[in-house]
């Protein structure tokens, strides 16, 4: 996905419909004597409702259209006819999207599973027509309901990617490599700093037909908890992964510290992370000779699996899949 394309965050207007009101009518019509109330009820105002769609992965189609607006129930009449109910306008978002009060940063509502629906905003209920309120003493009946008022608010939609595997490493560690390499997608790549500015995803094909889902994080730095570097925007990304594939260059001078300073990272951003499965990439093995390899492999950490891979020669790659495949299905 293109970076212009990538919107992960939108505040937008809603309101639903005002439900319409009750019908104040007597009957009169020739030959019939004392034909006594007869107004319909109004109809019910439009909700606002969130439903997902596992088609969309952003929500650009939303930066534009700011304002939300359900219809309003129409008015109910005589010979008991109710008003028409209004539309309900469907807000479709990815799956993983989260609906959150603007102020107090509430949560309202959180879509998951493709098809779930969420109603953000109920339509106000439309009001009773006069012939409710006929008695044995009120024969004759004035009194009819209004509608209820529509509901207006501002709500913050913020979409936290949903993925098998995320990927964790610091600028240059090879994530985007290793997904281009594995997946049809294409996430730029170059040999400076920060080059993937927004997540990207990729379906990685395994065996038998099998297929998981792999998520490209925009490269953590040391202090990003703090704000440094992209800061805080994608980690949120993080969260609903079910397994984190660190990534570390073999290059490094520690493989452990900068796992270790990743993993800190995470930590206190938010301590759950720390309690995912954790697995380990050594990439650009193709970058160092077997000395280098012997004193390289002293610095792994012991508690985490690893696997030493290339994504030039396709070195560990096999291997790679075959673990985070059993991980995903123990």
């Amino acid at each position: 996905m293109a970076s212009s394309n990538f919107i992960d965050y939108v505040k937008i207007s809603c309101r639903s419909g005002a439900g319409g009101a009750g019908s104040r009518h007597f009957r009169r019509e020739k030959f019939v004597d004392k034909g006594g109330p007869d107004g319909g009820d109004g109809g019910r105002g439009g909700h606002v409702i969130l439903k997902a769609n596992s088609q969309h992965w952003t929500l650009l189609h939303l930066k534009y259209k700011r304002h939300i607006r359900a219809e309003n129930g129409e008015a109910g009449s005589g010979a008991r006819c109710n008003g028409k109910q209004g539309e309900d306008v469907i807000v479709e978002v990815p799956l993983g999207t989260i609906a959150k009060n603007p102020e107090t940063g509430e949560i309202l509502a959180e879509v998951t599973e493709d098809g779930q629906e969420v109603i953000l905003l109920k339509g106000g209920r439309g009001g009773l027509g006069n012939h409710h309120f006929k008695t044995a003493t009120n024969q004759t009946p004035e009194h009819f309901q209004p509608g209820d008022p529509s509901q207006e608010e501002w709500i913050v939609l913020e979409l936290k990617l949903l993925a098998d595997v995320g990927l964790v490493g610091f600028p240059n560690a090879g994530k985007s490599t290793l997904l281009s390499t594995v997946s049809a997608a294409r996430p730029e790549i170059a040999d400076y700093p920060f080059t993937t500015l927004v997540p990207n995803l990729g379906v990685v094909g395994y065996r038998d037909y099998k297929s998981f889902v792999m998520a490209d994080i925009p490269g953590i730095i040391e202090g990003a908890s703090q704000g440094k570097g992209l800061g805080l925007r994608f980690l949120r990304h993080i969260e609903r992964n079910s397994i984190l594939l660190f990534m570390v260059p073999a290059t490094s001078e520690n493989i452990g510290d900068e796992y270790r300073t990743l993993l800190n990272e995470l930590e206190l951003y938010d301590p759950a992370l720390v309690e995912k499965e954790r697995l380990l990439a050594i990439t650009k093995g193709d970058l160092i000779d077997d000395e280098t390899k012997k004193e390289m492999m002293k610095t792994v950490p012991g508690d985490i699996p690893y696997v030493l891979i290339s994504s030039v020669t396709q070195e560990g790659i096999s291997e790679l899949k075959d673990l985070i495949w059993k991980t995903l299905n123990p």
